[in-house]
């Protein structure tokens, strides 16, 4: 499932610069910074760190670990991208312009499926009105195998300890 984009008033670039400046501490908005916002928000996908780096720098970008690092958790800050914490690793989705949705994560390939469910949103509404909880986000992963990867566990021959 493809999600939709929603729209939003402010692009990326704007809503982080407007993030920056109204920081306790102000701070500017760098061309790397600029730079990184820009490839991130040219594509939806999940991405950690690495990955980010490694495609930054195969688009001919220049960026530097540490900045990268550094803007990914002001980018989580300011409400631009949610961070996934996926087993051993990180990865980010983007949260601003997408609706709120939820993930299926293959156990197998490591495929990050997104979905929405509004039967499931009314149940944390419920939930959250039933014990005066107010939210301010969620995060779901469903963890699991994949059809794919299910398909290709349960078509070859059966091993004793797959019986079990």
């Amino acid at each position: 499932m493809s999600l939709p984009a929603v729209k939003v008033a402010h692009t990326p670039e704007e809503k982080f610069r407007e993030y920056l400046s109204s920081r306790a501490k102000p701070q500017r908005f760098t061309e790397q910074q600029r730079d990184m916002v820009r490839y991130i928000f040219s594509q939806h996908k999940h991405f950690d760190a690495d990955q980010l780096i490694d495609g930054m720098k195969a688009a001919g970008l220049d960026v530097s670990r540490a900045t990268v690092y550094r803007t990914l958790t002001k980018l989580v800050d300011a409400g631009l991208l949610r961070k996934l914490d996926i087993g051993p690793r990180v990865c980010y989705d983007h949260d601003y312009g997408y609706p709120q949705h939820e993930h299926l994560q293959c156990s197998k390939c490591g495929k990050m499926i997104e979905f929405q469910s509004k039967v499931l949103e009314e149940l944390l509404r419920t939930v959250c009105q039933e014990h005066q909880f107010h939210p301010s986000g969620h995060t779901l992963i469903v963890r699991g195998n994949c059809s794919e990867c299910h398909r290709t566990r349960t078509s070859g021959s059966k091993r004793m300890l797959d019986l079990i």
